[in-house]
């Protein structure tokens, strides 16, 4: 059990650690046992967070050339279908250097294109296979190789509790994490802590503020934007209250910056982006494609897309790229609306490869002045 916590509102609220991370542990204490030739109870592995896990390995089994073993998912405090799920690694050594990872049972398998793992490919995030791929990496010996198979008992059924089958991921949960920790957090409790956030950045005399959705946004802000981590905040789903929030910590300007398939909802008014209250990603780009001309057969390609990054591939396939500038300018003028023009809300829209698609006039112009701001 991870014991680390957050403390909101007064209440304490456990961490938790991601698929991706229970498959990179079970997978480095299978290379482990294989030649030590003993067995494990617990082993440690590194994080992008920045924080050592020390996890207990359950379901041993030792034969002449394979290991198998499984690290039990705790998603701590939050509410995670996949919290419980053993999640194995099936090791064969081979006497060629190199690691490949495959998916077994209940690894869903991608089936629809857009997505950062290609077609036919197991559903393993780019993250969790590089963190498989290191901790092995770390106890393999020299002149060694491994073939991993990581696979979830159970998995085919939670996923249909996910929202995989509507992705296009089929016959099981994906292994997922780009940090390896997971940061449970009430949804109020959650919208106080980012408040905090808004509140300290107006006490502090901030003028303006730069809002992402996730890490995505966080990552992209900071790697290509190339923006001081001071003044960044997270606002995961709650685009309108922390614009509310903002509006009335007498905040002057907003850069929002973020994917394209959190983007796309603010352009056309939503101001809660979960997937569950409002999904209206593809009638969006449908209509903005029709808008600059798109014929009838590039709508309905767009309309039956299952993910906003199999859009963009048939925009740009298109020269539609003006779609992305109605994005990011329609999303200004929503969000400066919603707070009656009390803000400047500039909007930077970018791809799942950190790619700038569009920004609007007002963001260029944050982003050309954003060191005296930040």
């Amino acid at each position: 059990m991870l014991e680390e916590y957050v403390v909101l509102n007064g209440k304490k609220f456990r961490k938790g650690y991601t698929t991706g991370a229970c498959a990179a542990a079970a997978a480095k204490a299978s290379v482990c046992m294989f030649f030590s030739k003993r067995l494990l109870d617990f082993i440690e592995i590194d994080t992008p967070a920045g924080v050592r896990l020390k996890l207990p390995v359950s379901d041993v089994a030792i034969s002449e050339d394979k290991v198998t073993c499984a690290v039990v998912k705790d998603g701590g405090d939050d509410p995670d279908i996949t919290t419980g799920l053993k999640i194995f690694a099936d090791v064969r050594i081979t006497y060629e250097e190199g690691i490949s990872v495959e998916g077994g049972e209940g690894v869903g398998v991608v089936t629809e294109p857009g997505l950062k793992v290609p077609v036919g490919m197991p559903a393993i995030n780019p993250v969790p296979m590089q963190m498989i791929k290191k901790e092995v990496a770390e106890v393999l010996p020299p002149t060694k190789g491994a073939h991993i198979t990581i696979r979830v008992p159970g998995g085919e059924e939670a996923a249909k509790k996910t929202y995989n089958p509507r992705l296009g991921i089929l016959g099981g949960i994906s292994i997922l994490g780009t940090k390896g920790i997971v940061v449970p957090m009430s949804e109020e409790a959650w919208k106080e802590s980012i408040y905090l956030e808004i509140d300290m950045a107006a006490a502090r005399g901030d003028r303006m503020l730069v809002f992402t959705f996730g890490n995505i946004g966080e990552d992209f802000v900071g790697n290509t934007l190339k923006l001081p981590h001071k003044g960044i905040i997270k606002i995961s789903n709650f685009v309108g209250d922390m614009l509310q929030r903002a509006s009335e910590k007498k905040l002057q300007k907003i850069l929002l910056a973020g994917h394209i398939g959190k983007l796309v909802k603010v352009s056309a008014g939503i101001f809660q982006t979960h997937s569950r209250i409002a999904d209206a990603r593809m009638e969006i780009l449908s209509s903005y494609a029709a808008l600059e001309g798109a014929s009838k057969e590039i709508i309905h390609e767009i309309y039956a897309c299952k993910t906003t990054d199999g859009a963009v591939k048939i925009l740009d396939a298109n020269g539609l790229e003006e779609v992305y500038h109605r994005i990011v300018n329609q999303a200004s003028i929503r969000c400066m609306h919603h707070v009656f023009n009390k803000i400047k809300v500039g909007a930077v829209l970018c791809d799942s490869y950190n790619r700038i698609l569009a920004t609007d006039a007002l963001a260029r112009e944050m982003l050309e002045k954003s060191k005296r701001y930040l």
